[in-house]
């Protein structure tokens, strides 16, 4: 994966992390963006990519979004343009703030953020400056203020959303298990992805009579010890949304609930990838193509973002990490059977650092 560059800007745009709702953009990019000719005549359009954070989650979706330009490049014979474009600002605001004024800068036709926090940065830098912005792993698009609502965004961005089903996993939790009485929640308390989802899973739980405890972290290391945390408090399960912090720390903590018999449940295949025992959502080499599709349409369909849906997914596939589904002493085939009811697919991994 390119890394970003550091440059240094006669001017950085300040922008604000918080979410602004109610632009009243237009979508007139004519006098701020142009559509370059190369020498055969074949239109090129600038495709800015801005990945949050070095995940194994959001580098699925980069990949897949990238290649699935250029399967359209050579399918409509245009050339679009990420390679000079493509930056990662490893979860620092500052670093965000600034690619997105070097993207504005460079006149970029379009601009890609992967994440809830970047799509953020983004929306806030584009309201005087007219750039579409389409958007890639948004939990919440309406509760993060960037889009009026699902079916019309009603301004210069769209996107597509990874919204988390809570209820279906947390059946997955208690049909793995119908004994489980305790039930750890780790996140992070500064993503606005994983609130919703957190808010949800403990609705559930009071409505059951379960016992659960909150244990939240911003950086790997206070992940980590969120995680020895839960591990001392002797919960039967965990819980994570689909939370970036507690992905970028998930190859730090696999080992700790494997060895004390705790079944890591999250949002996302990717963290069964990284050692929790159940993944469960959306597939995010999916999600990338069809952010991709949704670019093509702005540039080549002239499609309007402030019309142009949110794009949401089946949230049906479990992933199972079949290495701790042993180490924790479940037989696959019981599994498939007591998800049936829950899930219409599921999907066999083991521990590795990324998707191949």
């Amino acid at each position: 994966m390119r890394k970003f560059l550091a440059l240094t800007l006669a001017a950085v745009m300040t922008v604000s992390l918080a979410a602004c709702g109610g632009n009243t953009k237009t979508n007139d990019t004519s006098s701020k963006n142009t559509t370059e000719q190369t020498d055969n005549d074949e239109k090129s359009y600038k495709v800015g990519i801005i990945q949050f954070v070095d995940d194994a989650s959001l580098n699925q979706i980069e990949k897949n979004l990238e290649d699935e330009l250029d399967a359209k490049s050579k399918e409509l014979g245009i050339t679009f343009d990420y390679e000079d474009y493509t930056y990662n600002g490893q979860a620092d605001a500052t670093a965000l703030n600034q690619m997105t004024a070097e993207l504005i800068d460079k006149k970029v036709d379009i601009i890609v953020p992967i994440a809830t926090p970047t799509a953020q940065i983004v929306q806030s830098a584009t309201e005087e400056n007219p750039i579409p912005v389409v958007f890639s792993a948004v939990t919440d698009p309406v509760g993060a203020g960037l889009v009026e609502s699902m079916e019309k965004p009603g301004s210069n961005i769209t996107g597509t959303s990874d919204a988390l089903n809570t209820e279906a996993i947390m059946n997955l939790i208690f049909a793995t298990n119908p004994d489980t009485d305790y039930v750890g929640l780790l996140y992070s308390k500064s993503e606005d992805a994983s609130k919703k989802a957190i808010e949800e899973a403990k609705e559930y739980l009071d409505a059951k009579n379960i016992k659960y405890i909150e244990k939240t972290g911003t950086t790997v290391d206070e992940v980590t010890s969120a995680a020895d945390a839960l591990v001392a408090e002797g919960v039967d399960a965990v819980f994570t949304p689909t939370d970036n912090t507690v992905m970028t720390a998930q190859l730090s903590i696999y080992e700790k609930f494997k060895d004390a018999k705790i079944a890591h449940f999250a949002g996302a295949d990717s963290f069964a990838l990284n050692g929790a025992f159940l993944g469960y959502g959306v597939d995010y080499s999916n999600l990338g193509k069809e952010t991709a599709d949704m670019v093509v349409e702005i540039l080549a369909e002239k499609k309007d973002p402030a019309s142009l849906a949110v794009k949401t997914f089946d949230n049906g596939i479990a992933t199972v990490n079949t290495e701790i589904s042993e180490e924790l002493g479940y037989k696959l085939e019981d599994l498939k059977q007591a998800y049936s009811d829950y899930c219409s697919d599921i999907v066999e991994t083991q521990t590795a650092k990324e998707f191949e």
